[in-house]
């Protein structure tokens, strides 16, 4: 087997390009961010087989670990991913990880797994040992004025994935449903799509999930709606709960979005977002909402606790 490879940084005047002084966990070691590179015969890169997930640091901690961890296990079980660490060493490699680059405050880790280096073909059964990738850096999904005027959304004509397909519950590392999604956005001059599942039923946004208020009710897509059961999600709905908001998991169709109080997403990467505006309608007053804003400023208390 070919031993070429591609390098994570290929450019160095790519301004999009990591810093320089990286740490990139690959396989079952720390390597400078210009020397991490793996097989071009990689399946994950192939054929996008592999999973993933996005965790926090607030503070030097890693927020909702065991909860995140125990996901990409999920994910993987259900590709029949067999992952080449424990839970435990993925997490003694994250914080290993996280300690090569000096992270002591706030910052980002992508967790990854693919396939493994294979042959030309879609078999599993000629793959070597899974790939393990964990990179710790920053990330910043929308810009800090987005969550004073909130998201201008489109609703998108990519059907968020079929359940007979992969399951949108599994976080692969194949999602060209929401890049075109959000590519259909931005040509549209938005911010962020939403999109249906085959039944026309609201799932999520490309890479949120979706919560609308009406009549002082906060009300989500169930999982059975093609989404992916966010551990953001999961913490807005028990602060919410808290408040004593009744929340609710509903099917939901364009028509509950355009009459809508007041909507929101919630993310790993977004945290909670506030939306504004969908397919050129104004949401409420056209400003972020007070169960928005309360709970967007309940989320920053409870994972700075």
């Amino acid at each position: 087997m070919s031993t070429a490879s591609i390098e994570v940084n290929t450019l160095q005047d790519n301004p999009f390009a990591p810093r320089s002084d990286l740490q990139v966990w690959v396989g079952d070691e720390l390597v400078p961010a210009g020397q991490a590179a793996i097989s071009v015969f990689d399946h994950g890169l192939l054929y996008g087989d592999g999973v993933f997930e996005g965790l926090r640091i607030y503070n030097g901690k890693i927020f909702k670990e065991q909860a995140h961890i125990r996901r990409f296990f999920e994910s993987a079980k259900a590709l029949r991913l067999e992952l080449p660490k424990t839970a435990q060493q993925i997490s003694d490699a994250m914080c290993e990880t996280k300690s090569a680059n000096g992270i002591t405050g706030d910052g980002y880790i992508r967790l990854l797994a693919t396939r493994g280096v294979g042959s030309l073909g879609i078999s599993v059964l000629h793959t070597a040992c899974p790939t393990l990738v964990i990179i710790v850096d920053k990330i910043a999904l929308y810009p800090s004025e987005v969550y004073k005027r909130g998201l201008r959304c489109i609703i998108s004509g990519i059907t968020r994935n079929h359940p007979n397909s992969t399951s949108p519950r599994v976080k692969s590392l194949n999602y060209l449903n929401n890049v075109m999604a959000k590519l259909e956005a931005r040509d549209a001059g938005a911010d962020e799509a939403i999109m249906l599942n085959v039944d026309g039923h609201v799932a999520e946004c490309t890479g949120d999930n979706i919560f609308l208020v009406r009549g002082g009710e906060l009300l989500t897509p169930p999982s059975s709606a093609g989404i992916l059961e966010g551990i953001t999600r999961g913490v807005v709905m028990e602060l919410a709960r808290k408040r004593g908001i009744k929340v609710c998991e509903k099917t939901l169709v364009r028509h509950d979005l355009y009459v809508a109080d007041e909507c929101f997403g919630t993310g790993t990467a977004a945290e909670v977002v506030p939306i504004t505006e969908i397919n050129k309608r104004i949401v409420g007053d056209g400003k972020p909402g007070t169960i928005t804003t309360q709970l967007m400023a309940d989320f920053v208390t409870y994972r700075n606790a």
